[in-house]
């Protein structure tokens, strides 16, 4: 089981979620981060075997990539490549490939369902393996186009029940119950999620306040379930 977590984003200890985290997702500037921040990321990951992916959003650094826009998909797409661009000469500099990639925000919730967007966030990620919601678009059409994916659960965050197409979606962030932030809770979730089958990776948040303790509880509750950690690519 790989254990994810969002770095680079000027808001929590990269330092200490590299420590504990066997996956990275990078912020590659559109929402958060600059090219500096990537480059000492990808440094530290690759002194802690850590293997890093492209944190992609829009660019909305004022809403943190957590506005919903309107991209035409062309733009999408240039702007995705730009992203993972920018992300591999940083990843490059200390010796490492960017191994995957991951929507952020706003565009992970709105490639779960949009086919137009999904495929441009794809045409502008080469051939990278994607991780992403189980059941959503975006690792639809990557697996469609024999690109690896990879699924994830959140255990610190709410989610709706399943729908009639089988896929479990996150709750909005303005609804009850969509954010916990009980690290106790989280671990025992982790377990659950990881136990129940059906996910690749544990993603736990690295931009709250307790982001650090809790990565270190879900760590140690799926290792003490019998859960060994790895990256998944």
């Amino acid at each position: 089981m790989d254990l994810n977590a969002d770095l680079a984003e000027e808001v929590t200890d990269d330092r200490a979620l590299l420590e504990v985290v066997t996956s990275a997702n990078v912020a590659c500037g559109y929402h958060a981060g600059h090219d500096a921040l990537m480059r000492e990321v990808c440094a530290l990951a690759a002194e802690r075997g850590v293997r890093v992916g492209a944190q992609v959003s829009y660019l909305d650094r004022e809403g943190f990539g957590r506005r919903a826009l309107d991209v035409a998909p062309h733009v999408l797409s240039e702007q995705v490549a730009d992203q993972v661009g920018r992300l591999a000469d940083a990843a490059r500099a200390a010796g490492l490939d960017v191994v995957y990639l991951k929507p952020h925000g706003a565009l992970y919730n709105r490639v779960v369902d949009d086919e137009e967007q999904a495929a441009a966030v794809l045409a502008g990620s080469g051939a990278l393996p994607v991780l992403g919601l189980p059941g959503g678009r975006l690792l639809r059409l990557a697996a469609e186009a024999g690109r690896a994916t990879y699924r994830e659960g959140f255990p610190d965050r709410g989610y709706r029940p399943e729908a009639d197409d089988g896929v479990a979606r996150l709750l909005p962030r303005s609804e009850p119950g969509a954010v916990l932030d009980d690290p106790d809770a989280i671990a025992r979730r982790a377990v659950d999620l990881a136990s129940r089958g059906g996910i690749d990776s544990v993603c736990v948040h690295g931009d709250g306040a307790t982001a650090v303790a809790t990565a270190r509880r879900v760590r140690a509750a799926l290792e003490a379930a019998g859960h060994d950690l790895e990256g998944f690519v």
